[in-house]
């Protein structure tokens, strides 16, 4: 694969950062992870580390490329998911640790996407978005009806309640597992944490994908920073993962 990577992490205006992302390249495949501690939970740090640490190491020790890319991203995401369950066994279930994820999977020419919450990824080329993953929230399920617009979205005072999460509950939370999506050269892939897209529309958050003069870590540096500033006084954690695919 030719490919060229980057990562971002900022504090935000907040104590202590939360999120988790990585990204692991191997000959065959490279997979994108992002993990974002609930901060309104236990031990939210931990929760996301403890799940992106279990992904990671299952991707690593696996035969690459994988033979069942949607059944690895399920099971890898049930697991990680019982690990961070078990960090709350001796929490109550309201005060448990939990977070959301997004994991991007590339191998063969094409991408496999998986996430639970509000956690995202964008598939965008020449500049425009070409498609998103769609939030488990309250919110989203107003979009989808037509209830609200994207635009209103931003906004809305319920826009970072999540329906589902890692962690909490033992049973396997909902999650949303694409089958494979095409790559063209130049497409980029980004996967980020709610701190990074928030109060961001889709055009502003193709800009990592337009400027010529800029290395995609600049990109993405820079797309960081101005969600860092549309956000103050009161960003969020600021995470994201971003690849360009320059093809096999």
């Amino acid at each position: 694969m030719k490919i060229e990577y980057a990562k971002v992490s900022a504090l935000g205006d907040r104590q202590d950062n939360q999120d988790r992302a990585a990204v692991v390249v191997a000959e065959d495949a490279a997979i994108m992870l992002v993990f974002d501690g609930m901060g309104g939970h236990a031990d939210g740090a931990a929760a996301a580390e403890v799940g992106m640490n279990t992904v990671q190491n299952l991707f690593t020790s696996a035969d690459l490329p994988l033979f069942d890319p949607q059944g690895f991203l399920y099971m890898a995401l049930s697991r990680a998911h019982d690990e961070v369950v078990k960090l709350g066994a001796d929490h109550a279930v309201d005060f448990r640790p939990r977070a959301t994820c997004a994991i991007c999977l590339l191998q063969e020419g094409g991408t496999w996407w998986a996430h639970i919450g509000d956690s995202r990824i964008y598939q965008m080329r020449q500049g425009e978005v070409v498609t998103r993953s769609r939030d488990h929230s309250h919110v989203e399920v107003l979009i989808q009806e037509g209830a609200i617009t994207e635009e209103e979205a931003l906004d809305h005072p319920m826009r970072n309640f999540v329906e589902c999460c890692i962690g909490g509950d033992a049973p396997v939370p909902d999650m949303s597992i694409t089958r494979k999506m095409g790559l063209e050269v130049g497409d980029v892939l980004l996967a980020c944490s709610d701190g990074l897209w928030s109060g961001m529309n889709d055009k502003e958050i193709a800009e990592i994908s337009t400027r010529k003069t800029m290395s995609l870590a600049e990109n993405l540096k820079a797309l960081s920073m101005k969600a860092l500033t549309m956000n103050a006084p009161y960003s969020d954690n600021t995470t994201g993962t971003a690849l360009l695919w320059l093809g096999d």
